[in-house]
């Protein structure tokens, strides 16, 4: 195990006022390249430079509680600590087996019952809010955001419209899945009338990306970006309080709010408040990968995670239950399940995710199987083949009686649950995510968050949630008409979305179309773009609970496609991010053992991309290819398989079509 190594070195004022006048501090990255400063006079406010250049302008950040007092204004700090820490800790169920967290920090405490802490990294920068009295409080409101010296180009994932059609206010819009394409625009281009969730990217003159996240959110709101209509800056928003609230929405599965209150959080005494982050890419290809937010999460609360078993899920949704040639109806009952369970068990896939459908009442997750489904059978035929029952619950139906839900399954072996429909961020729904995570683990279940907003850190704290939506997957292409671009999408989400975190996309699409040929379709769904893009989706897109969206039918009938779809990992010891540029391609290589995956994906665009394989090492390898067929740009579902030795070579070249893939399987010979 790598030593631990902490040094720390404090700089104290303690009881001291600083001078009268504008005071500035800067908190250099380990490298010298980076910094954030803190400037404390009529204003506190932070300021973002890369290289010496200002790439985040004075911004001011405050709070105001709900007696009037303000954690900012016109303050000084009564005392300021520096210091380095050097050090790395174990991600178990992560792209990596261990991340380094090297940084430089700065703590300036305020007498008005607050602090501010500051941390800088090789590859960004963070701050946050301490609470420093013995007193719960109340948050109105929080100042946060971000002024740029320039009117700058940015990625924006605005909050879905309600219809489609028309723009709805902010409070309204504080209801959402979290799922929508980006939209491409200059800084003052922007949409007043809209929110944008996080994560956001913004990019200077000098091609620099600035990714904007959040991380540690915990019992708190998550924070939306709104361009304030004139200027070059953006300013954060955050979902009140929820006041009264109502069981509806889809199927009375949601929790519906009717009023919020004039406040945004209840904090606890000597709370810490989530870490406003920025990540900085020189580029493109940095941002795949980055540690940020698990390094400013809390660790693990967890002692014991041998139990926790990562892997891939069969799963019927996508699908429709698409099962043919058998000699039963297929839909939800006994013979579809034993079925399916039957295909994960030969494909040594570790779980089968029952969807919607299963319960006899949704609202009642108590009730069991539906009149045509013998859960009680399934179960016993899943444990009998060693393959795991992920259970769909909608949002409600979980959170009313949740330790007995827990209870119940946990003792008639189920090994976790998909939870859906939470679609909000406000104070309430963060604190249930940590509640149905310390829950879930009490009995040993699994938990994958859909319908909800981006991770934030709670995937260390417990390691338990395998996977989270809030992304724009490939249950569109169900219902999305072709004007609807996901081929760029998958070459832009993993740059923005997946720094925060898991994807919950559920890939693997045996019904491919080029362009020109796609249409949506609830039976029989098809993906946008070639066959290989669904192959290098499983291993540019990281995710510990990983889909195979299609239907068993249409997996023994592409054995190759299926035997390499089986064979990638769900977590990783080491990835490299070898190339790519924003919204046009990339490529990534991980490891398990010693095993390399590469894959790659790109644009609308094909191109040639010449892979530098460095990381091999010395010695011979052999690599397993799947790369785009002659004619895969008409029919997406033509591929190649090859397999070359590679010896001493240590550069590829693999040609992609449009909307197209490769995937990679590396073996030492």
């Amino acid at each position: 195990m790598r030593r631990i190594v902490v040094v720390v070195l404090f700089t104290m004022l303690c009881g001291l006022a600083f001078a009268a006048g504008e005071k500035s501090f800067k908190i250099p990255s380990p490298d010298g390249k980076i910094g954030i400063i803190l400037t404390a006079g009529e204003r506190l406010a932070y300021e973002v430079r890369v290289d010496g250049r200002t790439v985040v302008a004075p911004t001011p950040v405050s709070m105001t509680l709900s007696d009037g007092t303000v954690w900012g204004g016109s303050v000084q700090p009564s005392r300021i600590r520096k210091g380095t820490v050097d050090s790395s800790f174990a991600t178990p169920f992560y792209i990596k087996e261990r991340v380094a967290d090297r940084y430089n920090w700065l703590r300036a405490d305020f007498r008005q019952g607050f602090a501010v802490e500051f941390r800088a990294y090789d590859d960004g920068v963070a701050y946050r809010f301490v609470s420093t009295t013995d007193k719960p409080l109340t948050v109105a409101s929080e100042e946060a955001g971000a002024r740029f010296p320039g009117d700058w180009k940015c990625w924006v994932p605005y909050v879905r419209d309600c219809d489609g059609t028309e723009i709805v206010p902010f409070g309204s819009q504080f209801k959402t899945s979290f799922e929508n394409l980006y939209t491409v625009a200059r800084l003052s281009e922007l949409d007043p009338a809209r929110l944008a969730f996080l994560p956001m990217v913004v990019a200077d003159d000098h091609g620099v990306k600035l990714c904007f996240t959040e991380a540690d959110l915990q019992a708190y709101p998550g924070m939306y970006f709104n361009y304030p209509s004139q200027g070059t800056s953006l300013r954060g928003i955050f979902a009140p309080y929820p006041k009264r609230t109502h069981d509806g929405g889809h199927d009375n599965l949601q929790n519906v709010v009717d009023e919020y209150d004039d406040f945004i959080a209840k904090a606890a005494p000597r709370a810490t408040f989530p870490w406003r982050t920025v990540l900085i890419a020189r580029e493109d290809r940095q941002l795949l990968d980055n540690d940020m937010v698990m390094r400013l999460a809390e660790p693990s609360r967890l002692e014991d995670v041998s139990w926790i078993r990562p892997g891939l899920a069969a799963w019927e949704w996508w699908n429709d239950w698409g099962l043919h040639g058998v000699d039963f109806e297929a839909g939800v009952n006994t013979p579809t399940y034993k079925h399916y369970i039957d295909f994960a068990a030969r494909n040594g896939i570790e779980y089968l995710v029952m969807d919607d459908g299963w319960s006899k009442d949704k609202t009642d997750l108590m009730s069991g199987g539906s009149d045509r489904l013998d859960l009680d059978e399934v179960l016993r035929y899943a444990k009998e083949k060693n393959v795991g029952i992920i259970l769909w619950a909608g949002f409600r139906a979980f959170d009313r009686d949740m330790e007995e839900v827990c209870r119940h399954y946990s003792a008639l072996g189920v090994k976790g649950f998909k939870v859906d429909f939470m679609d909000r961020d406000d104070q309430q729904i963060a604190e249930f995510l940590y509640r149905g995570a310390a829950t879930a683990a009490k009995y040993g279940l699994l938990l994958d968050y859909h319908g909800i907003y981006k991770p934030a850190g709670l995937q260390r704290t417990y390691p338990n949630v395998v996977n989270f939506e809030g992304v724009h997957g490939l249950e569109q292409m169900k219902w999305s008409e072709e004007s609807v671009d996901q081929v760029t999408y998958d070459v832009t989400m993993p740059f923005i979305r997946m720094t925060a975190g898991p994807v919950d996309y559920t890939q693997g699409a045996m019904l491919n179309a080029a362009k020109g040929h796609f249409f949506p379709r609830r039976s029989e769904p098809m993906s946008q773009g070639t066959r290989c893009r669904q192959l290098a989706e499983y291993i540019v897109f990281h995710a510990p609970l990983s889909m195979l969206c299609d239907s068993p039918s249409n997996y023994d009938r592409e054995p190759e496609c299926t035997a390499f779809i089986c064979g990638v990992p769900t977590v990783w010891d080491r990835t490299v991010a070898l190339d790519g540029r924003l919204g046009e391609y990339a490529a990534v290589a991980r490891c398990k053992g010693d095993v390399w995956y590469v894959g790659g994906l790109t644009g609308h665009e094909g191109r040639t991309v010449t892979l530098d394989l460095g990381f091999l090492g010395d010695g011979d390898f052999t690599a397993e290819i799947f790369c785009d067929g002659v004619n895969a740009a008409k029919y997406g579902h033509d591929y190649q398989r090859v397999i070359r030795a590679l010896g001493s070579e240590r550069t590829l070249e693999i040609t992609m079509a449009p909307a197209g893939g490769f995937a990679l399987r590396i073996t030492r010979e």
